[in-house]
């Protein structure tokens, strides 16, 4: 096939080139040139990539907003624990509807036009928070909120991975994860000085950046290649890798193979499952699987439980844990297309099996009253070991795949879906830990290490390496 040609010729030519070649040319992540006109600095790139994670930012504002304004909402406006129970939980449902949409609405109005409308959503969802004097217009503050959460869960990283050159690729998406955590981290420290109104204030901030700055950088050009606007699709190309810098090497690549995913017909979702797409579905979606039943969902929102329960101070436990996973995720990002995508996920994926396997061995001495002083430290080390090991990989890396792995005729359906499903498991988490404490504290967290044993084999037999390849070669081996 055409395609497959394309492929071994661009890898063929780049073997041949010098490795310092690649500094010439970084901006369209291609073979260098000769010419000394064909230089280029992907600064727009750069300032894209900043533009579209102020919407990473924005979600990891909204998942924090609850936990730092628990009781101060409650006493304001005199909610029962199960009105704000609804009032966390509904934002998990939000995102849903949002991860469901989203796809379908990034193929039609675009990647810039579904962070636009998102955002502008966001921005509705904090007002409505902020101006609420009852439980039902915070639940519809929230349930906007979460919408846009799960918009930006899936746009952001697809988008990323449409504009950015294969040598940038893997840590500019991994970006997102890093922005996410930083908008949890800070809405969970400044919420402890700020009022709870103040505070979704200062959701409109990212949200203020994100729309302004959709007006200076182009849409992806995949996507405009893929709606036939040519003239679009190489300006924005141009754009994005350097006004002197040769595209049209990339620029064909990317237009044969979008003309030969043309010719396919448009699956439906029921169709995503065919052989021909059935791999690129089962990693996208097992990868996400992987991610949340594992229990990260489960850990983050009950830390200060379980530091109480192993009998350390929840407040210390808590702040420690938001700043390792700030750096540890900073960190992940900077090794993802040094060491590659599949060694983060089992590297990752050993670090969460030891720190529940810590975990657990202390609250299986707590039980049966067992060198009880070695206990709060036990639990903690392990914990904070979970932390550090789901946001060095397993944190970041499947949403990197996920923008990877898929075609793009296939894209909005198939990122859709692998979105829902990790929302779904997400709350599936969420809402089962404490039935699952209650039940055995030991035996909770030996069920998250089983289940994240069984995820570093799903990666060692079923994920692919992602790492210095274009979108197009990686789709064109893995749907053959």
């Amino acid at each position: 096939m055409a395609i497959k040609e394309d492929v071994e010729n661009c890898v063929q030519e780049e073997m041949r080139q010098p490795l310092m070649q690649d500094q010439k040319n970084l901006a369209d992540g291609q073979e260098g040139s000769s010419q000394g006109s064909n230089k280029g600095h992907p600064w727009m790139v750069y300032f894209s990539t900043f533009v579209a994670v102020c919407g990473s930012y924005s979600f990891g504002s909204c998942a924090g907003y609850s936990s730092p304004t628990q009781s101060a909402i409650r006493e304001d406006l005199s909610l029962s624990l199960a009105e704000y129970s609804v009032f966390g939980s509904i934002l998990t449902f939000g995102a849903m509807i949002g991860a469901i949409t989203s796809g379908p609405i990034a193929d039609f109005i675009g990647r810039k036009g579904a962070m636009r409308m998102s955002a502008a959503v966001c921005v509705a969802g904090w007002l409505c928070i902020y101006f609420a004097e009852g439980a039902v217009a915070l639940d519809i503050g929230r349930l906007a909120t979460g919408y846009a959460m799960g918009v930006f869960s899936y746009v952001v990283p697809v988008f990323i991975a449409e504009i950015a050159p294969k040598n940038l690729r893997g840590a500019l998406t991994t970006i997102n994860q890093f922005m996410i955590c930083a908008g949890v981290s800070v809405a969970f420290i400044i919420g402890t000085v700020l009022t709870w109104r103040v505070l979704a204030l200062t959701g409109l901030v990212p949200c203020g950046i994100l729309v302004l700055g959709l007006f200076l950088m182009p849409e992806s050009p995949r996507w405009l290649a893929k709606k036939g606007n040519q003239k679009g699709f190489e300006a924005a190309l141009q754009k994005l890798r350097g006004k002197d810098v040769d595209i049209s090497e990339e620029a064909d690549e990317i237009q044969d193979y979008i003309a030969t995913l043309e010719l396919l017909p448009k699956p439906k979702l029921i169709e995503l499952f065919q052989k021909r797409y059935s791999r690129s579905v089962i990693i996208g979606v097992g990868l996400m699987v992987c991610q949340q039943l594992g229990g990260i969902n489960g850990v983050c929102f009950y830390t200060g439980t379980i530091f109480e329960t192993a009998g350390f101070s929840s407040s210390i436990g808590t702040i420690t844990y938001a700043c390792i996973q700030v750096v540890v995720t900073g960190m992940g990002a900077f090794f993802i297309d040094r060491a590659g995508r599949k060694p983060l996920l089992l590297v990752s994926g050993t670090g969460l099996v030891l720190g529940c396997a810590l975990a657990a061995i202390a609250f299986y001495m707590k039980v049966n009253e067992l060198a009880l002083q070695a206990v709060p430290a036990l639990a903690v080390t392990g914990i904070l070991l979970y932390i550090a090991s789901f946001s060095v990989g397993m944190g970041a890396v499947p949403w990197v795949v996920m923008s990877e792995i898929f075609p793009i005729n296939i894209k909005g359906r198939a990122g859709s879906l692998a979105t829902l499903v990790n929302w779904f498991v997400a709350w599936l988490c969420s809402y089962t830990f404490n039935f699952l404490m209650t039940w055995s504290t030991y035996g909770t967290f030996i069920l998250y290490g089983a289940i994240n044993a069984l995820a570093i084999l799903f990666v060692v037999l079923v994920v692919p390496e992602t790492k210095g390849r274009t979108l197009e070669e990686i789709q064109a081996a893995i749907n053959t």
